[in-house]
């Protein structure tokens, strides 16, 4: 492995040599931080001590191939971390989940990816391509991540995106759907550190990797928008400054707490799931609409030949819209405002 610590191109030999990976092998970097590839693309450190505040901590990225700024994020720290230009405090677990669709410059090859966690890779026809084979492998190296050692540590997954298209809040993050837990006011804190200024409650259990890891392993977790999708090299990765030394302090820093007010976070719950069951599946507003962009109650949004969607309430919004996801796939969602008065402090 001199090659990789030289070099820190973790993922560029993922996607070029992935043979190099497929056996999975340990080592340890002169400052005593322990190395574990399990995968290409998947790739482990641990820091050479470990206290009562060490933290089990999964930065996913690429689950989507042409979100390239968050892929740029991680293989950076990756190239840091292997290089010994920045030591980490915690156990980190980084993912780089879809290579393929990198190399393509596409969102995926054949399903999309962030529809197939909690088991949904296997349903029907099986694991009848890579992706649902991938998507598998990275369910797998979580759950031995979290389950493996320090049990007591606290767990937390960032999935990382960007998002198709323009927002009218450029930066926003799911929060899954917690069942009977209480939703985190230092995540929160956290998340406004990242420079994100919104958060979207999900209701409803989901398929997505941040479901996943939130409620299988009791993980703080989400699905993290950056920005705006962009190809590799073409982010104006200022506009991620706030988001990578944020994410920098969590992984370096012991006990990083962000001195930021949460209270100025614009939260929204999701009010409507609408998906696309026919082929005549129709958005009533134009393609470049941003994400957010609110209607009066009783507005079409969607229809199909039997169905019309429309807004419930004034000032709902859109989010992800999308009309040409595969049948029975989420084509949008709605979300109206909403305030967040039960948090675990």
């Amino acid at each position: 492995m001199q090659a990789l610590t030289d070099s820190g191109e973790f993922l560029t030999l993922s996607r070029r040599n992935p043979e190099l990976f497929d056996t999975p092998s340990s080592f340890l970097l002169s400052n005593g931080i322990a190395v574990s590839v399990s995968a290409p693309g998947i790739i482990e450190f641990k820091p050479a001590n470990s206290s009562e505040l060490s933290k089990k901590i999964v930065l996913s990225c690429g689950v989507h191939g042409n979100e390239t700024a968050p892929i740029e994020i991680c293989d950076e720290l990756v190239k840091n971390i292997l290089t010994e230009k920045l030591v980490i405090a915690h156990h980190v677990l980084f993912l780089f989940g879809n290579l393929p669709a990198m190399d393509i410059a596409q969102r995926f090859v054949e399903e999309n990816m962030n529809r197939l966690f909690s088991g949904a890779h296997s349903e029907g026809k099986g694991l009848i391509n890579a992706e649902r084979v991938r998507a598998k492998q990275l369910e797998q190296a979580v759950k031995v991540f979290f389950e493996r050692g320090e049990s007591q540590a606290i767990r937390y997954h960032y999935d990382l995106h960007t998002a198709i298209r323009a927002s009218k809040n450029e930066k926003f993050a799911v929060y899954p759907y917690l069942h009977d837990r209480k939703h985190s006011k230092s995540q929160l804190a956290f998340l406004a550190a990242c420079g994100i200024k919104t958060i979207m409650l999900s209701e409803t259990p989901t398929t997505t990797f941040s479901y996943y890891s939130s409620y299988q392993f009791n993980a703080h977790a989400f699905t993290v928008e950056l920005g705006k999708v962009r190809p590799f090299g073409e982010n104006d990765m200022s506009r991620f400054e706030d988001a990578k030394c944020a994410i920098t302090a969590l992984i370096t820093q012991l006990d990083y707490t962000p001195d930021v007010d949460i209270a100025e976070l614009d939260i929204y719950r999701v009010n409507q799931v609408i998906n696309r069951n026919e082929e005549a599946f129709e958005l009533h507003f134009d393609d470049d609409t941003p994400n957010f962009t609110d209607f009066k109650k009783g507005t079409v949004l969607a229809s199909e030949p039997k169905t019309k969607y429309v807004a419930q309430y004034d000032g709902e919004a859109i989010v992800f819209p999308n009309a040409k996801v595969a049948i029975g796939q989420r084509a949008l969602l709605t979300v109206i405002p909403t305030k967040l008065d039960d948090l675990d402090v």
